[in-house]
C-alpha cells in the first residue's frame, strides 16, 4: 500500500501560479498529477519517471506545468504558471507500482480554484 498526501491547493487568480506537493509513503518510480474538473473526465497532467518528467500533449498544460521530484523526500511537486479559469478542477496524485501487477495509488485530491 501506498499512502499520497498532497497540499498546496487554493484560491489563485488568473495569471497566478501555484505549487502543488505530494508526499509518498513508499518510494515509487511513477508517479503523476491529474485533474478533474467537474463535469469532465480525470486527465493526466505531467508525469515523472524516477527523474525524467513527461508530459501529455496537450494545449491546455503544455508549456504552463513542471513536475518535479525530491527522492529522499518521497515528494514530488506541480509547477503551475500562468494560470486560467479553466485549470480549476481537483488535482490528484498519483502513484503507479508495475510488478508484480500494476496498481494505481491516489491521493485525496487538491482542490485548484482560477479566478477572473
Amino acid at each position: 500500500q501506498v499512502q499520497l498526501v498532497e497540499s498546496g491547493g487554493g484560491l489563485v487568480q488568473a495569471g497566478g501560479s501555484l505549487r502543488l506537493s505530494c508526499t509518498a509513503s513508499k518510494s515509487v518510480s511513477l508517479m503523476a498529477w491529474y485533474r478533474q474538473a467537474p463535469g469532465k473526465q480525470r486527465e493526466l497532467v505531467a508525469e515523472i519517471l524516477n527523474e525524467d518528467p513527461r508530459y501529455p500533449d496537450l494545449d491546455s498544460v503544455k508549456g504552463r506545468f513542471t513536475i518535479s521530484r525530491d527522492v529522499p523526500k518521497r515528494t514530488i511537486f506541480l509547477q503551475a504558471i500562468d494560470l486560467q479559469p479553466e485549470d480549476t478542477a481537483v488535482y490528484y496524485c498519483n502513484a503507479r507500482t508495475l510488478f508484480p501487477k500494476t496498481i494505481n495509488y491516489w491521493g485525496q485530491g487538491t482542490q485548484v480554484t482560477v479566478s477572473v
